[in-house]
């Protein structure tokens, strides 16, 4: 077993991601940052990760791309297998279905839920012959309410919620713990261009919630305390649903 705790975080470079990385740093964790292509934001997370005293791995693949992932994570898992995994990477492209491509489609699904099992399986049989692990993947209140203009992004959210309740029933028993989070509208770069005057009035808590709140479930559904939370969809939402 490894000295020290590693957190692998999908889609680390920036926005969610990027706060998941430093706050798991700060609580111990060595990371495993992968990013895409956005490799001069990705080197500002090491450089930050590094400032708080822990490690950072940068690990540039395409979560969706099977080959991709294997060619960077196998020689990775030679070596040690992550405490953690956090499935963040995300992508949307919206637009009413009846515009919608079938590229549109599985390139948004492809991303949000291949990328999950893909990266998952890549390191699900280390943390269950070690019997531990904490599996937390992101999905998003599109997965539980659904969104207009958003029927490729709430398909492939939901899908990961179901996923992460069939995996928390077959791997619990084996010391693999698997919960979902789901973030409402938050401040990134992916909510930077929405009408937040029109969002606000649906949301009760009256704001966009911040990446630390979120990121601040993940630290907590990696401790110890939450060993007894499993295949739970925790929302992050001021109550935009309830």
């Amino acid at each position: 077993m490894n000295e020290t705790k590693v957190a692998l975080i999908t889609g680390a470079s920036r926005g969610l991601g990027a706060a998941i990385a430093f706050r798991l740093a700060r609580a111990g964790y060595d990371i495993w940052a992968n990013y895409l292509s956005n490799h001069e934001e990705a080197k500002k997370v090491k450089t930050e990760i590094n400032r708080i005293g822990r490690k950072c791995t940068l690990l540039p693949f395409d979560v969706s791309d099977e080959k991709s992932v294997n060619s960077i994570m196998d020689p990775m898992l030679e070596k040690c297998v992550p405490d953690v995994l956090v499935n963040n990477a995300g992508y949307n492209k919206d637009s009413l279905m009846m515009w919608m491509t079938k590229q549109d489609f599985e390139s948004v699904v492809s991303v949000n839920l291949l990328g999950f099992f893909l990266v998952t399986k890549a390191v699900l049989l280390g943390m269950m012959k070690r019997r531990s692990g904490r599996i937390i993947n992101i999905s998003s209140t599109a997965g539980q309410s659904g969104l207009p203009g958003q029927v490729n992004y709430s398909a492939a959210k939901a899908g990961l919620i179901g996923a992460t309740k069939s995996l928390a029933a077959e791997v619990c028993k084996k010391g693999v713990v698997v919960n979902a989070i789901a973030p409402g509208f938050i401040e990134t770069e992916m909510t930077a261009n929405l009408p937040v005057d029109k969002i606000l009035k649906s949301i009760p808590a009256g704001r966009f919630g911040s990446p630390d709140e979120v990121a601040a479930i993940v630290e907590f559904l990696c401790s110890d305390e939450a060993s007894y939370i499993v295949g739970q969809v925790i929302p992050v939402n001021g109550g935009l649903y309830m």
